[in-house]
């Protein structure tokens, strides 16, 4: 039996409900973050202390010298889903430029209140936040003078990262070498967000993985 051009149309348009995703485009994929070196002061012992506030040390009233900082964001794959549970190590110089660490040769001093490393985990979404001091930049050998910058290491479901945050509208980062070999220099540079009324400065940087 010939069917009607209405029969016809009504398989064809049931044919397309039982299909949304064939008419629908795929969900654009994220850049991942790309990886770097370690560099060489990661911390050869952690401090006692590894909170996500790294301007005071438990058992010291003092605070870190410095500029206060506020860094948060949030952990993605590449089809940006949240990470929940990422492992981030974090690791810096203080305001001078100086890191705790024996193989550091820079004469910028010491800051005994500044925690200098945290470990934490990101939440349910997949967001962390840290409170540190803005590090300044220091002398980087044969590459020059490095721009100030936070070490970051992640571990995720699968993935691991290890990368380099660098600070907006900073002078050294037009010629610090590491930075100008980036393949995708502007997804390792935080955005800032403005202060809040104590007058931390707050920075937003959002970190991809390939698979979580």
């Amino acid at each position: 039996m010939l069917q009607s051009r209405r029969q016809i149309l009504g398989q064809l348009a049931g044919a397309a409900a039982a299909a949304p995703a064939l008419a629908r485009p795929l969900q654009a994929r994220l850049e991942p973050t790309p990886n770097e070196i370690v560099g060489p002061f990661y911390p050869l012992a952690k401090p006692a202390d590894t909170d996500a506030d790294l301007t005071m040390v438990a058992g010291r009233t003092g605070r870190a010298i410095g500029q206060v900082i506020e860094i948060s964001g949030q952990i993605m794959d590449l089809r940006g889903r949240p990470v929940p549970g990422t492992r981030l190590e974090i690791w810096q110089a203080n305001a001078a430029g100086r890191y705790a660490h024996p193989s550091d040769d820079n004469p910028a001093p010491l800051d005994p209140n500044f925690q200098g490393y945290a470990s934490l985990s990101t939440d349910a979404d997949g967001r962390y936040r840290i409170i540190t001091v803005k590090p300044a930049g220091y002398p980087g050998g044969r590459r020059g003078m490095r721009a100030p910058h936070i070490h970051f290491d992640l571990a995720g479901r699968t993935d691991r990262l290890v990368v380099q945050m660098y600070f907006p509208d900073e002078p050294l980062n037009a010629t610090d070498a590491l930075l100008r070999a980036n393949i995708r220099p502007a997804m390792v540079i935080a955005a800032t967000t403005g202060a809040d009324a104590s007058g931390i400065l707050r920075y937003r940087w959002d970190m991809v993985l390939r698979t979580g």
